[in-house]
């Protein structure tokens, strides 16, 4: 849904508590499938808040998806295959499956930074943290975590300021600061 992946917009965003994670900011341009989450109003006016391009990947063409795609390989062939539990296609699972999600996030994470982020990258030669770090710049950050709630979170919807305030599911709003405003379209959140 659009919540989930502002949900994930804002983890992707908001600086991590894990000081080894040092990828945060507001990317240039968000690729994504064109399935109805993506396409939404709300990730539209998102994207258009925190002034980055949406970029959707053609329908049917699952060419434009081979970065995300690729990592989740990765993470399959270098990760997942050594865990109990594990069920590879036609070959049934793999032991028994015992890990908790908690375990299992400790495990990505281990995984991530001490291994994926450390290793030369195919086709850049250098490994992603490394690149990261030396890419020479400051992340575009949002003020605080509460305006970045505010643009992912919630959806901006315009209204037209009447004299007697602002109507918005069946229920009037109406403050004198309002008063400047009468006739002109404003934008509400909620």
């Amino acid at each position: 849904s659009a919540l989930h992946n502002s949900l994930a917009l804002r983890q992707a965003i908001w600086r991590k508590d894990d000081p080894r994670w040092h990828v945060c900011g507001v990317p240039l341009v968000f690729y994504t499938d064109s399935g109805g989450d993506f396409i939404s109003h709300h990730l539209k006016q998102v994207a258009a808040d925190l002034k980055m391009l949406l970029t959707n990947s053609i329908p049917g063409q699952p060419r434009g998806r081979g970065r995300i795609e690729r990592f989740f390989l990765t993470v399959q062939q270098m990760l997942l295959c050594a865990l109990h539990g594990y069920a590879p296609p036609k070959q049934g699972v793999r032991g028994e499956p015992r890990l908790t999600l908690d375990d299992f996030e400790l495990r990505l994470r281990d995984f991530i930074f001490d291994v994926y982020h450390v290793q030369p990258h195919s086709e850049t030669h250098v490994p992603p943290q490394q690149r990261w770090e030396a890419g020479g710049f400051l992340p575009q950050m949002p003020d605080s975590l509460e305006q970045l709630d505010l643009l992912l979170l919630t959806v901006a919807t315009p209204r037209k300021v009447r004299r007697d305030g602002i109507w918005f599911l069946g229920r009037r709003y109406l403050d004198t600061t309002l008063a400047a405003y009468i006739g002109e379209l404003v934008i509400i959140r909620y």
